[in-house]
């Protein structure tokens, strides 16, 4: 990030720019929205321009920039619609001390003015560094879709009620207090009776949440999926967007963890096998401490929780210490990994089943019905099957198995750095061992892809 958001209180302070037409034009109107003090040079100014300062909203200076004319202003245009004339106002007034922007010219400018969603006193506003000015207006024009225009008007009077709302404890309290007003009760009573209903509202509101007794803590399992963030269920952004601490597995990526609340408490209890390792134990303990203090947490497991997540040793923790618990499911490993080679899990006249299994477990490589799955026709979906492909691939062999049987080994399924790998039976484990293999990795037994062509690592390059 080059540029650093952030919101300037300009309420009583100067602002300078330099230049009359249509870029100065397009600046002012947004700048004649603040409380800023503006201050034009302009030796031809536009007629808008000379209308406003008849109108008192802004001073007019009919002349070119000279030095000393931006000492104490907060910020500087450069908009003369002259590349030269620019460079030469924004030395004069980086020489004064103040902060300068040059339009259309992103080497030369110290700050950037972005696209702003205006819903006074709420102020979105969309930057792109300079690299994309087309998509921050249509990020721009979809906000300005989806945004109710009363919205202002409930952040305004909500304002005035804060401090009311410090009667409530700091926290959860306030903040579901707070999500009542703005979710549900601030839409309906404007919609109703308009603003003069909301301070009304808000005062019931709050009784209610005061005569409250304190809320319980909460656990959510929740799905992280495989790791797009895309893929990650509404309810599930929900629960990130309410928890007061995240217990998160090493495999759920920082794209996911960032649609966290920035408040939010991270705790990271990934287990990596043959590697960092954080007992079970320490984990149920954590979880009862934080939901037993209160708070709203949730328990981040990547892919389905319900999937080798150990979803309901931590139950059991939680039911034990009499705590109140939820699940919300996410797209497991194995329906990602079909679907990169173009593949379903089950199809008629092939298989009617599927056994999802995993390569070890707490007692080192998993065993399993291996004469059973050994079978013609019989397709599995591996979970932590790459350091255990050899035992695996041994085990299959030695219980009649097909060597050309067909298996697809996808790596970091649904991510941009996701890999395909199609191979046989026989030739696994060295296929996988050339193909240097690091991240997560799900092997489907049985699965060949539908497009070979496409694959990031075509057979031949991965035997």
């Amino acid at each position: 990030m080059q540029h650093f958001p952030i919101f300037m209180d300009l309420a009583g302070r100067r602002v300078v720019l330099a230049g009359g037409g249509d870029a100065a034009l397009a600046k002012l109107r947004l700048l004649l929205k603040s409380q800023a003090r503006l201050t034009v040079l302009a030796p031809d100014p536009a007629p808008e321009i000379v209308a406003w300062a008849a109108h008192g909203r802004l001073h007019l200076v009919r002349r070119t920039v000279e030095p000393g004319d931006a000492l104490c202003a907060a910020l500087f245009y450069a908009a003369t619609d002259d590349d030269a004339e620019d460079a030469r106002v924004a030395r004069l007034a980086r020489a004064d001390g103040a902060l300068v922007n040059m339009v259309d010219n992103l080497a030369g400018s110290q700050f950037i003015t972005p696209a702003i969603v205006d819903r006074d006193p709420v102020t979105i506003a969309i930057g792109t560094e300079g690299a994309a000015p087309v998509l921050a207006r249509r990020i721009k024009r979809d906000l300005e879709e989806r945004l109710s225009p009363t919205l202002g008007t409930l952040a305004r009077v909500g304002k005035g009620f804060r401090h009311m709302a410090e009667r409530l404890p700091f926290g959860r309290a306030r903040r579901d207090f707070w999500l009542a007003y703005y979710d549900r009760a601030g839409p309906r009573a404007m919609a109703e009776g308009g603003e003069a209903a909301l301070r009304p509202v808000l005062d019931r509101l709050l009784e209610e949440h005061l005569s409250q007794p304190d809320m319980p803590g909460h656990v959510a399992f929740v799905g992280a999926g495989p790791g797009d963030p895309d893929l990650l269920t509404m309810k599930a952004r929900k629960a990130l967007d309410a928890a007061d601490v995240v217990v998160h597995d090493r495999l759920v990526p920082s794209a996911i963890l960032e649609l966290a609340r920035r408040e939010a408490v991270m705790l990271d209890v990934g287990k990596e096998g043959f590697g960092r390792h954080t007992d079970q134990g320490e984990i149920n303990d954590l979880l009862v401490a934080h939901v037993r203090a209160g708070a709203q947490v949730v328990r981040l497991k990547s892919g389905d929780p319900a999937v080798f997540g150990r979803l309901e040793e931590e139950v059991e923790a939680i039911e034990a210490a009499g705590l109140d618990w939820s699940v919300v499911p996410g797209i497991t490993a194995a329906s990602a990994s079909v679907a990169a080679i173009g593949r379903s899990l089950t199809r008629r006249g092939r298989n009617a089943s599927v056994r999802l299994l995993t390569g070890h477990d707490m007692r080192g490589f998993a065993d399993h019905d291996w004469a059973q799955l050994a079978r013609p026709g019989e397709v599995a979906a591996i979970y932590m099957g790459k350091r255990a492909a050899r035992f695996i691939q041994g085990r299959l062999l030695m219980h009649g198995a097909d060597p050309e049987t067909p298996v697809s080994v996808v790596e970091n399924a649904s991510r941009s750095d996701e890999r395909r790998i199609a191979t046989t039976l026989g030739r696994l484990e060295p296929a996988l061992g050339e193909a240097g293999l690091t991240g997560p990795a799900l092997v489907l037994y049985g699965f060949a892809p539908r497009r070979a062509a496409e694959l990031t690592i075509p057979l031949q390059e991965a035997l």
